[in-house]
């Protein structure tokens, strides 16, 4: 196959000159800047409830034991709202990464064949919009709908919480608006993504006659205590979604163990089996430039499944601006999906899936920001990218897709995540890829709130203990000779320290991006650097928010 040239679609570094910088603080919560006033009750009162993704998921809380969430409370929530999700068809995503990208492929598809799609997602980056899109544009529901739906309801979900003793969530109560709201709209079909695990997630109220088809895009170690403590008990959460008869696709490529426990569930269950990941799948990554003003990658998509109904397409020459090797694979899911969902009746061109896929594109994944939003920043001519990995796998992913369009550039990299993650293991994997020259490490609020924020000098020692692990040399101790870079002081001995990784706590994300730029440019004789910001969705959101300032 002829590999294209990989060109950067992205401007050259330049000199930097000191401009004035946006303060980003990690206490300046998106919250309060971007909710539309409309929303003030609502979100007041969804704010009132128990959030789990603010205050982290109790100890055996997604599993299907004594232990796991109350689906009981969700039913009756919905009974008492007449059981919204009876009214449409649905596809339900579960997984440990991958879903809200394989839940945007699919929904764009659908969109593109004409369907009216409601899409729910989890989390939201500049606003709880973001959560739910209705229609056949893919856009965030509109404040005024959704204010007006909630007050229609707010006295059945008055009465709910006064019934369950205070006990329902704030992820409870989403959904529930979420499913009356694509109730409400007609839709067509809804793509519902799991919030945590699968079997006593809040969304797992679906029945089989109201279930499309199931995906479990991968399994992975997050969320390991909230999901029984293993691989396998992981596996057997996520599988919680399958339902009997109704088709599951498998994403992948999961171990093979892990793989027997997710087929041999189906099993159980009746429930036809398609992967993704199946031998009469191939792909292929031709080269990246840009499609449509964005970056992207040119694939080769085939599909020949044999089956009692077989699936099968061809996309030559596809263009992805949904970057990396992961991202393919997300999109070879929905695919799958769409070619099920074909068998079932549903009318999915080929022409449909193509463009479906060719225009979806996630904030936050993989992300580029453009020249002008660099500029915005205070970064005139830097290469800056945004990602929300935080796991070890995600950060491999993430440094795979570096390394395929800018197999030569050096990273500096502001790093904040939440306290429930593998912090160690994240390090490792980012100082193993030997491209990094800088680690800022900061405190973003997570789901604008303190309890699972990872302190900054808890970052900074599992990045210590990642670097003397590897044997990786490292300075902790020198940022003030840094400083005096931003004060025009040439200081020689930063070209002596070229070898060694600097790594460093710091409180705003403004400064951190001030000295990723100017460390990249010293050490990189003003050439090639990248500045990643990663570790969490709401860190990306910090720099997503102030573009809109």
């Amino acid at each position: 196959m002829k590999i294209l040239k990989l060109v950067s679609p992205f401007s050259t570094l330049t000199r930097w000159k000191p401009l004035k910088m946006f303060r980003l603080e990690s206490k300046q919560w998106l919250s309060t800047y971007t909710e539309e006033p409309e929303l003030k009750h609502f979100i007041q009162y969804i704010d009132s409830l128990k959030n789990y993704e603010k205050s982290g998921v109790p100890k055996d809380a997604g599993t299907d034991s004594d232990d796991g969430f109350d689906l009981g409370r969700m039913r009756r929530l919905m009974d008492r709202l007449g059981n919204p999700q009876s009214n449409f068809k649905s596809v339900h995503i579960a997984g440990t990464k991958g879903k809200g990208s394989t839940a945007a492929y699919l929904s764009n598809i659908l969109r593109t064949e004409g369907y009216s799609v409601g899409c729910y997602t989890s989390p939201h980056i500049l606003s709880i919009r973001e959560r739910m899109s209705v229609g056949r544009l893919g856009k965030p529901v509109s404040s005024k709908t959704l204010n007006c739906l909630f007050h229609r309801i707010k006295q059945s979900l008055d009465e709910a919480i006064i019934l369950e003793n205070g006990c329902l969530s704030h992820f409870e109560v989403l959904t529930a608006v979420a499913f009356t709201l694509f109730a409400q709209e007609n839709v067509d079909i809804a793509v519902i993504e799991a919030g945590l695990g699968g079997a006593r997630d809040a969304t797992n109220i679906i029945s089989s006659s109201e279930l499309a088809a199931s995906i479990i895009t991968t399994i992975g170690e997050e969320h390991l205590a909230a999901l029984g403590g293993s691989l396998e008990s992981i596996a057997m959460a996520k599988a919680g979604i399958i339902k009997h008869g109704c088709p599951l696709i498998l994403g992948g490529p999961f171990l093979p163990h892990i793989d027997c426990i997710l087929r041999d569930k189906a099993l159980s269950m009746s429930s036809p089996i398609v992967s993704a990941s199946d031998s009469g799948i191939r792909t292929a990554i031709k080269g990246v430039s840009t499609f449509k003003g964005r970056p992207s990658q040119s694939c080769d998509l085939m599909i020949q499944l044999d089956r009692d109904s077989p699936l099968s397409i061809e996309l030559c020459d596809l263009n992805l601006s949904m970057l990396g090797t992961h991202q393919l694979q997300n999109a070879v899911t929905a695919a799958c999906t769409a070619l099920c969902l074909r068998n079932q009746g549903w009318k999915i061109s080929n022409g449909s899936i193509r463009a479906g896929l060719e225009n979806t594109c996630l904030q936050g994944r993989s992300q580029f920001l453009t020249s002008k939003e660099a500029e915005t920043l205070g970064l005139p001519g830097a290469t800056v990218l945004i990602d929300g990995a935080h796991t070890k796998e995600s950060a491999k992913a993430l440094l795979d897709t570096i390394q395929m369009i800018f197999p030569d550039s050096r990273l500096a990299i502001v790093v904040a995540m939440a306290s429930d993650k593998d912090h160690l293991a994240f390090a490792k994997e980012f100082l193993s890829g030997r491209q990094v020259e800088a680690v800022f490490l900061m405190e973003s609020n997570i789901a604008s709130g303190t309890s699972r924020t990872t302190s900054a000098s808890v970052l900074r020692d599992c990045w210590m203990q990642a670097s003397r692990e590897l044997g990786i040399k490292v300075i902790h101790d020198r940022i003030a000779e840094y400083r005096g870079l931003f004060e025009d002081k040439y200081n020689c001995s930063t070209r002596d320290s070229k070898h060694e990784i600097l790594v460093a706590t710091e409180n705003s994300l403004s400064d951190s991006l001030r000295f990723a730029n100017q460390i990249l440019r010293e050490r990189t004789w003003n050439r090639s650097g990248i500045i990643v910001v990663t570790g969490s969705l709401h860190i990306v959101s910090l720099v997503l928010a102030s573009l809109n300032r």
